[in-house]
């Protein structure tokens, strides 16, 4: 599962710094969440979505992951 949260972020001006402050998320998760290294919980992706004040579906991406197939 993709998050799109720094997209979301930028959109909304927010640094990671500001993001954290109002969800109560620690700021390395975001950072960590933001390059991949890092899958988001549920329950964390609630609390960012409601800092932003989006839905939590607009941070999901639902497209599955390309597969390549050999030819």
């Amino acid at each position: 599962m993709r998050i799109r949260l720094r997209e979301a972020r930028l959109r909304k001006v927010l640094t990671q710094e500001e993001l954290a402050q109002r969800s109560g998320v620690a700021e390395a998760t975001i950072s960590r969440i933001e390059s991949g290294q890092q899958e988001a919980r549920i329950s964390t992706v609630r609390k960012l979505a409601a800092a932003l004040g989006i839905e939590p579906s607009e941070l999901v991406d639902q497209e599955p992951p390309d597969t390549k197939r050999a030819a």
